[in-house]
C-alpha cells in the first residue's frame, strides 16, 4: 500500500510543478525585459510538460534495456549460486555461524527446529540467495510463533531474527551487480567491498541495538569472538584502505572484489564436485530461476522508473535535492553525496523504488554508472533492506499485529548502514569536489572536463555547436589568457541536468575586470556516450549585471512614480 501512495506521488506532484512552471514562464516571458530572463529559461519552463511526456517514453525504453542485459547476468549468477546451494555452501555457513546464533536467541531450544531455519535463512541472504532465503526465512517466523506465548505480539526471538534480516548483511550483491553489469559500467565490481563492509556495519548495528534492549549480554566470549574478531577484521581493513591513495585505493579494491567473486565461484565448483553434483544440470536448474526472476522485476522496474522519470524531469527532484544540499550545506558539510540520498531515503519503504532510484541517478543512457554519485547509489542500495516491507510480510505470515521495538530497531541499523555507506563511498571513490572544481561528476563530463583543461579540443570534432556556440566556445583563447598573464583556467562545474549535461568554465587573472573571473555556461547533450551538441547559455557575470541593471533602473522608476 505504501508503494502504491510513492508511485502515485510521483506523478501527481510532478503534474503540479509542471503546472506551477509552465504558468510562472508567461510571468517570466511578460516581464523579461525586467527581470532580463534569457529565452531559453522561459523555454525550458514552457516545455516541461513534453520533457514528462518524453521523460516517461525514455525510462520505459531504459528499463527495458536494462532488463536484457539484465536477464543473462542473472541467470549467471543464479546458476552458479544453485551449484553452492546444491554443494552445501548453505550447511558449511550454518556450521560455522551457528554458535553466534545460539548465543544471541538463548529462549529458543537447543536442537529446536527455528535454530536451523534461522540460521540457513542467514546464510541464504549473505549469498543473495533471495528465493531460498524467503520460504527460509518464513519457515523460521513460524517455528518462532510456535514457541511464542503472546500470538498477537512479536517475541524478543522473533524481533532479533527479522532485524538481523532488514539489515541485509550480503557477501555478494548479485542484483546490484548485474544491474552495473547490464548498464555498460566499466568496472561493476568496484562497489563489491564497499557494499560488503556497510553491510557488515548495518547488521553490527542491529545487533548491538536489539542486544541492548533484550539485555543480551554481548560479552560472552562467543559473542565476543565473532562480533569482535569480525569488527577487528573490518576495521584493520579499512586502516589498510585508508592509508592508500585514491589510484591504489581502486586498483586494491578491483583486483580484491574480481579475485574474490571468482574464488567463490570456484569454492562452488568444487564443494559441487565433492559432493558428486552434476554441475552442469544445477548451473541449467538455476539460470533458469534466475530468467524467472529478471522477467518478475522488469514489471516493477518499469513501473518505478517511469514515476521517477515524471518526478524528476518536472524538476520536482531538483527541488529536492537541491534541499537537501542546502540544509547539509548549512551545517558545513561536502554536498556531494547529496545526489544519491533518494535512493537511501526510499529503501526501507522499497526495493524496487530504490532500485529505480539507483538507476535514475545513472543518469540517460546510464552515462553516469561510474560517477561517484552513480557508485554511492549502488552502495547504498546494497548496504540494507527494504525494512517496512520485510516486517510487513514477516509479521503478517504469522498474524503479528503488535510488532513493539522492531521498527525502530530495524531503522537505527538502516541508519548506520546508509551512514557507513556514504563514508566507504568516500573513502573508496573520492570527493568530487576537489581541486577547486564545484559538483564536478566522474565519467563522460569529467574526462570531458580534462581535456577542455587541458585545450584538448578533438571531443568537439563534428559536433554540431548551436545557436551561438561556435563563437563563443572560447577555451582556447582563455587558455591563451592564462599564458600571457599568469591566469587560472578551469572548468568550474559540470552536472547533470536531466538531458545532458550543464558545463560552466571560469577564468581569472590580476587584471580588474578578470580578477572575480569570467564565467560561461553551455548545455551539453551526450548520447550513447557520445557528444551530441553543445548549446550556449552566456556570460554568467554578464548575465548578472545585466539582471542588477535591469532591476536597479525597474526600481528607480517606481520611485520615480
Amino acid at each position: 500500500m505504501v508503494l502504491n501512495y510513492i508511485w502515485v506521488a510521483f506523478f501527481l506532484i510532478a503534474f503540479v510543478v509542471a503546472i506551477a512552471k509552465l504558468i510562472y514562464s508567461y510571468y517570466l516571458s511578460s516581464n523579461s525585459e525586467i527581470l532580463g530572463v534569457s529565452q531559453e529559461l522561459i523555454d525550458k519552463n514552457r516545455h516541461v510538460f513534453g520533457d514528462i511526456v518524453n521523460a516517461v517514453f525514455e525510462r520505459a525504453e531504459l528499463g527495458f534495456e536494462l532488463s536484457i542485459g539484465l536477464t543473462g547476468i542473472l541467470a549467471l549468477w543464479l546458476g552458479i549460486m544453485k551449484i553452492g546451494e546444491q554443494g552445501g555452501a548453505i550447511k558449511i555457513l550454518s556450521k560455522l555461524v551457528g554458535p553466534l546464533f545460539t548465543s544471541i536467541f538463548p529462549n529458543v531450544p537447543k536442537n529446536h527446529p527455528a535454530s536451523g531455519s534461522i540460521v540457513m535463512n542467514f546464510c541464504a541472504n549473505m549469498l543473495g540467495l533471495d528465493n531460498a532465503a524467503t520460504p527460509l526465512g518464513l519457515k523460521a517466523m513460524d517455528q518462532l510463533q510456535a514457541l511464542n506465548p503472546k500470538k498477537d505480539t512479536a517475541s524478543n526471538e522473533q524481533i532479533m531474527f527479522l532485524v538481523l534480516n532488514t539489515s541485509g548483511l550480503t557477501i555478494i550483491p548479485v542484483s546490484i551487480l548485474a544491474l552495473r553489469t547490464s548498464a555498460g559500467s566499466a568496472d561493476p565490481t568496484s562497489v563489491f567491498l564497499p557494499i560488503l563492509i556497510a553491510t557488515y556495519f548495518s547488521t553490527l548495528a542491529g545487533l548491538i541495538t536489539v542486544s541492548i534492549i533484550q539485555k543480551i549480554n554481548l560479552f560472552k566470549w562467543i559473542i565476543l569472538a565473532y562480533v569482535g574478531g569480525g569488527t577487528v577484521l573490518m576495521a584493520l581493513l579499512i586502516w589498510f584502505l585508508g592509508g592508500l591513495d585514491q589510484a591504489a585505493l581502486g586498483q586494491f579494491s578491483k583486483i580484491a572484489s574480481s579475485t574474490l567473486i571468482f574464488s567463490i565461484i570456484i569454492s562452488f565448483l568444487l564443494l559441487a564436485i565433492r559432493k558428486k553434483v552434476n554441475v552442469y544440470e544445477a548451473f541449467i536448474e538455476g539460470a533458469k530461476e534466475g530468467f524467472n526472476v529478471a522477467i518478475k522485476i522488469v514489471p516493477y522496474l518499469i513501473a518505478m522508473l517511469v514515476g521517477i522519470g515524471a518526478f524528476t524531469a518536472s524538476g520536482a527532484m531538483g527541488w529536492l535535492i537541491d534541499g537537501f544540499a542546502w540544509c547539509i550545506a548549512s551545517i558545513g558539510l561536502d554536498t556531494s553525496f547529496v545526489d544519491a540520498l533518494p535512493t537511501a531515503l526510499m529503501k526501507p519503504l522499497s526495493g524496487g523504488g530504490a532500485r529505480a532510484m539507483m538507476v535514475e541517478s545513472w543518469g540517460a543512457e546510464s552515462s553516469l554508472v561510474d560517477s561517484f554519485t552513480g557508485k554511492l547509489t549502488s552502495i547504498l542500495q546494497g548496504s540494507t533492506e527494504t525494512t517496512f516491507y520485510v516486517l510487513a510480510v514477516y509479521f503478517g505470515s504469522v498474524g503479528i499485529k503488535k510488532t513493539r521495538y522492531a521498527v525502530k530497531a530495524g531503522l537505527i541499523a538502516d541508519l548506520i548502514g546508509i551512514i557507513t555507506a556514504i563514508i566507504l563511498g568516500y573513502l573508496f571513490f573520492g570527493s568530487p569536489d576537489s581541486e577547486g572544481k564545484i559538483d564536478t561528476k566522474d565519467g563522460i563530463a569529467k574526462a570531458l572536463s580534462i581535456d577542455l583543461s587541458n585545450n584538448q579540443f578533438d571531443t568537439f570534432n563534428g559536433v554540431n555547436l548551436t545557436d551561438y556556440a561556435q563563437y563563443e566556445l572560447d577555451f582556447g583563447e582563455y587558455i591563451k589568457e592564462k599564458t600571457a598573464h599568469n591566469g587560472q583556467f578551469l572548468i568550474d562545474s559540470v552536472y547533470f541536468d536531466g538531458t545532458g549535461f550543464i558545463l560552466e568554465t571560469m577564468y581569472r587573472d590580476n587584471r580588474s575586470y578578470y580578477s572575480k573571473g569570467i564565467k560561461q555556461k553551455y548545455q551539453l547533450t551526450i548520447k550513447h556516450g557520445e557528444l551530441k551538441s553543445v548549446f550556449y547559455f552566456g556570460n554568467l557575470r554578464l548575465e548578472k549585471a545585466i539582471i542588477d541593471l535591469n532591476e536597479k533602473e525597474h526600481f528607480q522608476l517606481n520611485q520615480g512614480q
